[in-house]
């Protein structure tokens, strides 16, 4: 059989375009359109869908500090932390390498594994380069200042123009590996 079915790591996030994922304090109250459909496309973009087909989140400790984790109660959320912290209900903490825990639970059955951030985490997963697809909503804003989703010195990676919406002036790109 082919290896099409096994699972995919997928980043699904925004970006302002000057390439921040959130301000400096972490918010992200300018994460929103810029109030004009004129040039929508017919398809569009549905987040619940992209929930449905996984069953693993993976998020760093600022993340599950804003309750992120609270949306995923139907799903394994697996918490990158420095600290040594006990697993509870449906959240894992992994206080070693992150990404070869993910990779282990990669190759097991199951559904997609949704890369939600913040920054750090999203970077070692970069460096590694093991994300499979790559889905960014391009925020019709400059931040100016924030926490970057790049942190510099990745390893360069091809990717293909697989699907793109326009909804509100917010550009969603949805990408795989060449």
């Amino acid at each position: 059989m082919e290896e099409y079915m096994s699972r995919k790591i997928v980043l699904n996030l925004a970006i302002s375009l000057d390439g921040y994922i959130a301000s400096e304090d972490g918010s992200f109250e300018w994460i929103v359109g810029d109030g004009s459909d004129k040039l929508d496309t017919k398809n569009k973009y549905d987040f619940s869908k992209f929930l449905e087909g996984i069953d693993i989140v993976v998020m760093g400790k600022n993340c599950y500090n804003q309750n992120f984790h609270l949306d995923y109660k139907e799903k394994t959320v697996y918490v990158a932390t420095s600290e040594l912290l006990d697993d509870y209900d449906n959240v894992r903490f992994v206080n070693k390498d992150i990404v070869k825990v993910i990779l282990k639970e990669k190759k097991r059955e199951g559904k997609d594994i949704f890369l939600f951030g913040g920054g750090k985490l999203v970077d070692s997963f970069i460096k590694a380069d093991i994300i499979d697809e790559y889905i960014i909503g391009i925020i019709p804003t400059i931040l100016g200042k924030g926490r970057a989703l790049f942190l510099g010195n990745n390893p360069k990676i091809d990717l293909k123009l697989d699907e793109y919406v326009v909804d509100n002036g917010i550009v969603i790109c949805r990408y795989s590996k060449r």
